[in-house]
């Protein structure tokens, strides 16, 4: 199975997110699932790309041109796309599940932007498990729940993504929506 999972590429970060991350592609390599990120060699990107290549898995980046430089050697597999758009939709094609782990602005997009595809195409159900590691993306979640009871929700799920608070709630969840 395909994960996508979208997360910062920031270095310096506390440990107990590298450690999720971590943890995160290692389960992913053990299971003999496929990795599809950010393909960047740094931050949360690089710790889950290096679990999974030291747990046997396969690791697809996804990378523009402009960020060729930040390359992940880990890779199996290189895609290069003209811009953070093409990367989205790459992503977005490719994925049957999709982990949303701590980041900025990018990871913000990346999570909402499938989730909007998601509603458009009525039928896809592909699974979003956002890891909300200390309330992070609280806010997030409870706009979207605004957005799904207002009138401008039109009635699609838009509180539809899945919430793991806990490192150990991530991995559960994650193995269930992939046994299914």
């Amino acid at each position: 199975m395909n994960i996508v999972v979208y997360c910062s590429a920031q270095d310096n970060l506390d440990n107990k997110y590298l450690q999720l991350a971590t943890m995160l592609g290692q389960w992913i390599g053990e299971n003999g699932h496929t990795l599809i990120y950010g393909g960047a060699d740094q931050g949360l990107m690089h710790a889950t790309a290096q679990a999974v290549h030291e747990a046997g898995g396969r690791i697809v980046g996804v990378l523009p041109a402009v960020f060729s430089h930040l390359s992940e050697p880990l890779c199996d597999e290189m895609v290069a796309t003209r811009d953070l758009q093409e990367r989205k939709q790459y992503m977005i094609e490719h994925g049957d599940v999709f982990v949303v782990l701590p980041g900025g602005i990018g990871t913000l997009d990346e999570w909402i932007s499938t989730l909007c595809i998601m509603c458009i195409g009525n039928d896809d159900h592909r699974p979003i498990i956002v890891a909300d590691l200390d309330g992070m993306f609280d806010s997030t979640v409870a706009q979207l729940d605004v957005l799904y009871h207002s009138p401008f929700g039109r009635g699609k799920d838009l509180n539809r993504s899945i919430v793991a608070r806990t490192p150990a709630e991530l991995l559960a969840t994650l193995a269930a929506k992939t046994a299914s």
